[in-house]
């Protein structure tokens, strides 16, 4: 999901883009560019990947008029480039939204926080306790990290969004609006995590070196 319209407090607005500024400094700080630059095709599996959610993200169904449904595909792309990249790919997102008249610039800040980090957050919180707490096992990975992890990142999407509407709607009208929109969530969850579910189980079995967080050589060599 993301607002079309700015139906959010302007406090808010600012709050949001500058924790959105924040974290994706941070992320640029860990200087994804170098293995980017150092490996042609990550360049081209990056690429590919950024231009196909560019696309899709495109498709969208528009509830109300200051709110648009879309699949995220961030949990993919945060298994399969990791956080910074998967946060770039985010924002190149949004621009394009933003470039095409789909939302306004007052609107990046927040989009981006509801469609990047928080999902992407998620994500990493569920590979580092699968990585480090569970046992070394293929499917485990894929259900866990693919299928819940999507699902827990598109509900905590919806709920960010939910939330944000909650605290600081300009309409009042705005906040029922939402709850009723609350009531889909179920309904999107299990289409995220089906596509990015589907998409990571086949790589990791044809090139799971293309999955950043998938150690091969510990989920399948050892084995």
């Amino acid at each position: 999901m993301t607002f079309s319209q700015p139906i959010l407090a302007s406090w808010l607005l600012i709050a949001c883009g500058v924790i959105s500024l924040l974290v994706l400094l941070l992320a640029l700080a860990q200087r994804p560019w170098r293995e980017l630059l150092a490996d042609r095709g990550l360049q081209h599996r990056w690429l590919a990947a950024s231009v196909a959610v560019v696309l899709l993200w495109q498709l969208r169904a528009q509830s109300v008029d200051w709110l648009t449904l879309h699949l995220m595909l961030t949990a993919l792309l945060t298994l399969l480039f990791k956080a910074p990249l998967a946060l770039v790919t985010n924002l190149l997102a949004n621009l394009s939204l933003v470039v095409l008249g789909k939302a306004g610039w007052p609107l990046l800040g927040v989009n981006v926080l509801i469609t990047g980090v928080i999902p992407v957050a998620i994500v990493v919180s569920v590979w580092r306790i699968v990585d480090r707490y569970l046992p070394d096992n293929l499917m485990l990975f894929l259900f866990v990290c693919g299928f819940f992890g999507a699902a827990l990142a598109a509900l905590g999407t919806g709920l960010a969004g939910l939330g944000l509407v909650m605290l600081a709607a300009s309409d009042p009208g705005a906040v029922y609006l939402a709850q009723e929109y609350a009531l889909f969530l179920p309904l999107l969850m299990p289409s995220e995590a089906f596509l990015t579910g589907m998409l990571l189980s086949v790589l990791m079995v044809y090139h799971p070196a293309w999955v950043a967080t998938f150690n091969d050589h510990r989920y399948i060599d050892t084995k």
